[in-house]
């Protein structure tokens, strides 16, 4: 395999989007050789959900679209990545007992943290921002 690969999809803020996002990023990754049944599968699965849906609900309109990113380095990482428009960092919201919102960062920072991986964010030069979630790959395809 490959030093790096890498993979970018640009879809509109819209909810349908979220799904396409989803079934991008496990193609990509079963190209690569992650096997789809895998549990680095499912938690990728759900962090695109997470973070696509955060980049279509919480951008305020500013953002019109988001990128969805994957990046294989030296197989020994994988990153994942939504870029939206929006300079506003991600922040955990108050969830209420009845709501089924406000975890998403919750969830994502668990997947992340429960793979040995880590959650960041990083401003871009357009001034929007990343949000990345790193994770060990190596063990994934074994």
């Amino acid at each position: 395999m490959a030093d790096h690969h890498e993979s970018s999809l640009t879809l509109p803020s819209a909810p349908a989007s979220v799904r396409t996002a989803r079934s991008h990023a496990l193609a990509v990754l079963t190209e690569w050789g992650l096997p789809a049944e895998s549990g680095l599968a499912d938690s990728v699965r759900l962090i695109i959900s997470e973070l696509a849906t955060n980049a279509i609900v919480h951008t305020s309109g500013r953002s019109p679209d988001f990128t969805v990113e994957l990046r294989l380095e030296r197989d020994e990482q994988l990153r994942v990545g939504i870029t939206d428009s929006h300079p506003r960092r991600p922040r955990r919201l108050p969830a209420a007992v009845q709501q089924d919102n406000g975890r998403g960062l919750v969830i994502i920072r668990s997947l992340a943290a429960e793979a040995g991986g880590r959650f960041s964010v990083v401003p871009t030069a357009s001034g929007g921002k990343t949000v990345w979630i790193t994770l060990p790959w190596q063990a994934a395809v074994r």
